[in-house]
This record gives structure tokens, C-alpha cells and sequence, in this order.
């Protein structure tokens, strides 16, 4: 009987070996399902094998080949090999992570069939110049449905209640439902809505013109069209009957650019694969991925591993974001995955940024990329906001707002144009002070401070979720005078309120979003300038286009400037130019004011410049004196425990095992991590670096096992490799 290696979802690095019966048919790929201890597990077929090192009498059979769904094509499971290999976590694992939940359950999975919608002849025949106009939703259907038919999820898209007015049309006998066909249709209409600028059509002409593999940065400025490039590159791709890929870094940028492709490739359908589906939903979409005829996969960074039997192109927007880097499980990079991935189809892939990672732009500079410029905004009279520094020293702040913001503030008002002010704390305040004996509101079970929410009269913890109510008096000395010390959006937005009772005022962070489609409706009121002024954290600072926005604010920014984390000065100018950007984007002039103790800072000189460059240089110069990245490559040894002395002598072992195994890395000492007690365990970390990508892995291959082989019971530990946060 044949051999089977099947990958199981268990923290072991090894393929378990079962047996096939005779009767049972299994391909690579396959999901089956196998007894493994006392139950029964989902597993992927890896490898067929006609022997196995164990005694046939030990090997277990096959209990069920599941093959509801196709096989896991191999190129897709030779990318799993390589993550597991590269980010040194189980392969089984990491195989079935990357699965929708829907294929990781025993269940088959049963999709139900997708409805498609078209006119009927009665439909085509209307003259819709005539079409009552009061019946807005009805009539934008008629005038998508005239182009296509269209889906379920195409036809949600367009409002939410197009499904309701669909009904409307299908009993006057407009429009008619059918099954849809498994042929893939070719994606032939494509609206070109605006003439690209001479920057952009290079960078198009450039990207189209590659043969094969090539990795490419697109270096654009806020505004200047970078989306308009990728549209243009996917409507090439599509013409040809390819797939694309294209990573977003955040849930709440995909609606928009699920709106904005489906206007201008109204036939071809598209998947959106992230955290806000349910399981149903994310396995139809990724099985239509799978089987080519969805042409356009826009995700998270989970979509990096959709299987796509004709991918052609991949493009990854705000490649700089470090919600790209997976921080629990697998550690995976979903940027540098794609770019594998793309090398390994041999296709070209292209990395958008305003703000570009300095480890892309170090290799754009180096040569290994191709660096591609777009240095003017796309829309003709659009300009580049005025960045102005608020030199806040010797100046009195009202709830950590200068005089001169209000006065900014208060013109747009009268102007009636919207104006966003930048935070990004959210709660009320950071901490409660009793201005008696100086007790702060810390966690009982971290190392951090509770959060004052004051509206639901709340302590919360944003690491561990930990929360109570605020205390009448201070639990140290039983004073009534507690103070709230700083500021967060919701201090913000109530002194707002109070100097302009007028004003509209939304607050938008995790806090006011957390409800499923609540920042979609928030989105609509902004377009709709129903919203004067925006309080926000950096869910407003990327990728959003509000015409009427001319001023943006921003507080607090200088405790990035001095932050014992290396890389904090290079995400604060990144947050602060995504933010800058999205003052002035249509023909109204755009202003920007930073508040700041330090407005002579060389960062705050390079925002005012709009010199990206000159900041990266900077930069730079910097990391190659210091000997941090892109100069050197790391890994990062993470522990965690209840006891203190047991994640010390774990660390302190693995630390003496690195250092006999004599390898050309650099090996630093066991420090706690930045946060040493977090959701009661105490966090330990060790950091490995080399000058060269290959040693380090190199030490890796001979490190990893020997870990494996210490006793830790009680102790979580984890490698994270080209870690982002310390």
C-alpha cells in the first residue's frame, strides 16, 4: 500500500505517515482526514511515498480522503515549504494557517451555489433617460446591469439596499437570476476614467514591458496616482486572461478599493479576502480564486497565500506598513512572501509606497529593485499641502490643543471645508494620576498603564484587555482629586465639542469602529460632507481620499523622536507624511500643523520639504554607523513565563548554546523585553544578527533544534525573523 507524509496542524517540524487503503484514490494536496493520538484531524497530503522509515504494523491508515475540493496545487505548497523553512516554524502549521478555516474542519465544505443577475429583454428594452429619478439604487443597478451581469456581492456593493431594489426589478420583470457558469469570463470592459499623467505612463510602460520576474518600487507622493498605475497594470494583466494579487495592509481599505475596481472593471469579478468574513464567505471567495475565475484577489495579508493558477502580476500598496508582519504563529512578512511568490511565478511585482520601508528603498538604491517616481499629484490643481511646525515650548496648550490650531480650526469652519486632527492614542487619556501621593492607574497584569475611557467610566489595558471602573478615590491614600495626565481621542474630541458646539465632530479610532460595517457608514458621512471636523488615530492617516479635507492637524508627536525602539523615527515620518497627505487633495489649497517641542528636528525640516529622500538618507547613514538593518539581517528569541527565574535560565541556555555553536553571527545578551510583564508572564527576549542573510539562516539551521531539545514546559517561547518590533 502506498505511503502518505501528511502535514498536521500539531507544533512539530515533521510529516506524519499514514497508509492508503487500496480503495481510497489521494494526490498531493490533498486534505484527508487521519487518526492522530484518540481523535480524528484534518491534514494536507505533502508527499506520496512507497516506504517509510517506521514498521508497517506502527503506520495508521487513512480514514477518509476529503475531496469536496481540489487538491492544493504544488506550487502553493512549495511556498509553504519555503515559509516554514525561512521563518523556522513547524510545517504543518504553517500549512494549515494559511488555509481558510472552512478547509481546516472535518465538515465537507458545502458552498452554496452564487447567484448571477442580468437584464432580461423587457430590462435592455428600458429607456433610462425616462427612469423616475427618485428611484437612485434601482436606476444604478439598470445602469451596472447594462454593462454585465453581476453577482451577489457585486450587486451589495453597489448600496445596501441594492438587494432589497434587485427584488423590486426581478418581479417587474427587468432582471433575471441564473447560476452562474464555472467558465471564466475574459474581463474586456474597462473604464477608463482618467488619462494618465507622463510619470504615471512610464511607470506603466515600465512594468509592462518586463519579461518574467522584477521587483519594482513605486515611489509616490500622497496623491499622485499611484492606485491609477496599479488600475492600468491590472487592466494589462486581465486583457491577457491573467490573475492579480493586491495586498493592502488594513481591513478598513478594502471596501473602497473594492468599490473603486469594480467601477472600472465592471465584468471582472473580484474576491476581498480579510478578517471581516465569515468562514463561509472567505472559503467561496478563495476557492473562486482557486479555480481562476476570480481575476482580482484584493487582501490582507493572509491573501498573500491564495492558490491563483493564472496569477500574472502582484501588486502590495503601503509596502511599508508593519501590519504586513504577522506578530503571533507564523511570523511571516506578507510583503517579502509576495515578492517570493512572484520570483517563483516569475512574474513582475510592484511595491507602492509615499513613504517607502527603508529596507525597500536601500534596495532600489542598491539596484535590486527598480525604483519608479511619481512626483506630482495626479489631479491637475492639486498641490502638495503646507506643512507648518506649532512650536509648542513656553506655550499654554488647552487639553493639548495650541491657540493657533483652534484659529485654524475655526476658518475652516467658516469656509465649510473639513479638517482632521491627528492623535494616535485613543481612550480619554493615558493614565490616572492622584495628585496627592502620584498613584498611576497601572495593570495589575502588565507592565503598562490602564487607560481612562471616561464616557463608559472605564480603566482599560490596550495590551491585555484587562479593564475596571474608575475609582472614587486613590487606592493608595484614599484622595478624591484624581487627575487624567495626557491626552487621547476622546479628551479630543470633548474639548472640541465645548470650543465649537456647532461643529460636527466624528471620532474615529479602534474603539468607535469596532462594530462590523460601522466604519463603512462613517466613511459615507465624510464623503458626504456630513462630518466638519475628524478626530482620529492612524485608521484615518493612509489611503483615503476626501476632496473637502484641507486641514490636518496633528498632537503629540515627539515621543517617537526619542524612542528606544530604532525604528520609531522612520514610522513617525511615515505616519506623519500618510496623514499630511490627505490635506489638499482636490482643487481647495491643504494645510498641515504639526505641534511640536522640537520643530528644528531634522524630521520635522525633511516634512516640511516634502523630502522623503533626504530624510532616508539620513536614515541611512545612521543604520550603517549603528549596524541595524538594512545593513544587517536579525532574528529575535522570544520567551515568556509565569516565573521569572525559569524564562531567565531557559534564555540564558540558549544563549550558551548559540554561543558554541562558534557561527559567524553576532550574539547579544538576554534583556527583558520592551513590555517585561504582559497579561501576567514575564517576557524575556534575545537578539542574533548577521551581515549576511545566508549565515544567519545558516545559525538558524543548527540553533532552532537544539531549542527544540530544552525542557520548557512552562515556558512560550518563539523565533521571529526579521522582527519589526522589539
Amino acid at each position: 500500500m502506498p505511503i502518505v507524509r501528511v502535514a498536521l496542524d500539531v507544533p512539530l517540524s515533521t510529516l506524519f505517515d499514514y497508509l492508503v487503503d487500496a480503495d481510497l484514490s489521494v494526490d498531493i494536496g490533498q486534505r484527508v482526514l487521519v487518526p492522530f493520538g484518540r481523535k480524528h484531524v484534518v491534514g494536507i497530503v505533502m508527499e506520496v511515498a512507497e516506504s517509510s522509515g517506521l514498521a508497517v504494523e506502527r503506520i495508521k491508515s487513512v480514514v477518509q480522503v476529503l475531496d469536496d475540493v481540489p487538491p492544493l496545487p504544488c506550487e502553493l505548497l512549495t511556498l509553504l515549504r519555503f515559509c516554514s523553512d525561512y521563518y523556522h516554524h513547524p510545517l504543518g502549521m504553517t500549512v494549515m494557517a494559511a488555509l481558510p478555516a472552512r478547509l481546516r474542519a472535518q465538515e465537507p465544505v458545502a458552498i452554496k451555489q452564487e447567484l448571477s443577475y442580468a437584464l432580461t429583454e423587457q430590462g435592455h428594452a428600458l429607456d433610462l433617460t425616462e427612469f423616475p429619478k427618485r428611484r437612485v439604487v434601482q436606476l444604478r443597478l439598470l445602469q451596472a446591469l447594462q454593462h454585465a451581469a453581476l453577482g451577489g456581492e457585486q450587486i451589495r456593493a453597489l448600496s445596501p439596499s441594492a438587494p432589497a431594489n434587485l427584488k423590486a426589478l426581478i418581479g417587474a420583470g427587468w432582471v433575471e437570476p441564473s447560476a452562474t457558469t464555472e467558465a471564466a469570463p475574459a474581463a474586456h470592459v474597462f473604464n477608463e476614467a482618467h488619462t494618465l499623467t507622463q510619470a504615471q505612463r512610464q511607470a506603466v510602460d515600465a512594468v509592462a514591458k518586463t519579461q518574467g520576474f522584477r521587483c519594482f518600487l513605486l515611489h509616490g507622493i500622497t496623491g499622485s496616482g499611484k492606485t491609477e498605475v496599479y488600475v492600468h497594470l491590472m487592466h494589462q494583466v486581465l486583457q491577457r486572461g491573467g490573475q492579480v494579487l493586491l495586498l493592502v495592509p488594513e481591513i478598513n481599505l478594502t471596501p473602497q478599493l473594492e468599490n473603486y475596481f469594480r467601477s472600472r472593471f465592471p465584468d471582472a469579478e473580484l474576491a476581498s479576502l480579510h478578517s471581516g468574513l465569515n468562514d463561509g464567505e472567505r472559503a467561496r471567495k478563495w476557492l473562486r480564486a482557486q479555480s481562476g475565475r476570480a481575476r482580482i484577489v484584493l487582501g490582507t495579508r493572509l491573501a498573500v497565500f491564495t492558490p491563483l493558477p493564472q496569477l500574472g502580476l502582484i501588486l502590495v500598496d503601503e509596502e511599508h506598513d508593519s501590519s504586513f508582519k504577522q506578530q503571533d504563529g507564523l511570523r511571516y512578512s506578507a510583503r517579502d512572501v509576495a515578492i517570493f511568490r512572484a520570483n517563483q511565478r516569475g512574474v513582475p511585482i510592484v511595491l507602492g509606497s509615499a513613504t517607502p520601508s527603508l529596507e525597500s528603498y536601500y534596495n532600489a538604491q542598491s539596484g535590486r529593485y527598480q525604483l519608479l517616481k511619481l512626483t506630482q499629484r495626479a489631479a491637475e490643481q492639486a498641490q502638495l499641502p503646507q506643512v507648518r511646525c506649532i512650536n509648542t515650548n513656553n506655550m499654554p496648550l488647552q487639553e493639548g490643543i495650541s491657540p493657533a490650531m483652534l484659529t485654524a480650526l475655526d476658518e475652516r469652519l467658516q469656509r465649510k471645508e473639513q479638517s482632521l486632527i491627528f492623535i494616535n492614542r485613543r481612550g480619554y487619556a493615558p493614565v490616572l494620576m492622584c495628585t496627592a501621593c502620584g498613584w498611576l492607574s497601572g495593570c495589575s497584569n502588565c507592565a503598562g498603564k490602564l487607560v481612562l475611557h471616561l464616557k463608559d467610566r472605564r480603566l482599560r489595558c490596550h495590551h491585555c484587555g484587562h479593564q475596571e471602573r474608575v475609582p472614587h478615590a486613590c487606592p493608595g491614600c484614599g484622595n478624591t482629586d484624581l487627575q487624567p495626565v495626557g491626552i487621547g481621542t476622546q479628551r479630543v474630541e470633548e474639548a472640541l465639542q465645548a470650543y465649537f458646539p456647532e461643529a460636527r465632530i466624528m471620532r474615529v479610532d479602534r474603539d468607535s469602529t469596532r462594530n462590523k460595517g460601522s466604519w463603512i457608514a462613517m466613511r459615507k458621512q465624510i464623503e458626504d460632507e456630513a462630518v466638519d471636523i475628524l478626530v482620529g488615530t492612524q485608521i484615518l492617516a493612509k489611503g483615503h481620499d476626501f476632496p473637502s479635507l484641507t486641514l490636518v492637524g496633528v498632537l503629540n508627536p515627539d515621543g517617537a523622536l526619542y524612542s528606544a525602539d530604532f525604528r520609531a523615527s522612520e514610522k513617525l515620518f511615515a505616519q506623519l507624511a500618510q496623514v499630511a497627505g490627505r490635506a489638499g487633495r482636490a482643487d481647495k489649497p491643504g494645510e498641515v500643523l504639526v505641534q511640536t517641542a522640537f520643530p528644528d528636528h531634522p524630521l520635522f525640516r525633511a516634512l516640511r520639504a516634502h523630502d522623503y529622500g533626504a530624510w532616508a538618507q539620513t536614515l541611512l547613514a545612521e543604520r550603517e554607523q549603528a549596524g541595524f538593518p538594512p545593513f544587517v539581517f536579525q532574528v529575535l528569541l522570544r520567551a515568556e513565563g509565569k516565573q521569572e527565574g525559569e524564562v531567565y535560565a531557559f534564555m540564558k541556555r540558549a544563549r550558551e548554546a548559540a554561543m558554541t555553536l562558534s557561527m559567524p553571527v553576532e550574539i547579544y545578551g538576554v534583556v527583558a523585553a520592551a513590555m517585561p510583564k504582559r497579561a501576567n508572564h514575564i517576557r524575556a527576549q534575545l537578539l542574533v544578527q548577521s551581515t549576511t542573510r545566508k549565515s544567519l539562516q545558516q545559525f538558524l539551521r543548527s540553533w532552532h533544534p537544539l531549542l527544540e531539545q530544552f525542557p520548557a514546559q512552562r515556558i512560550r517561547w518563539s523565533l521571529d525573523i526579521d522582527p519589526l518590533e522589539f
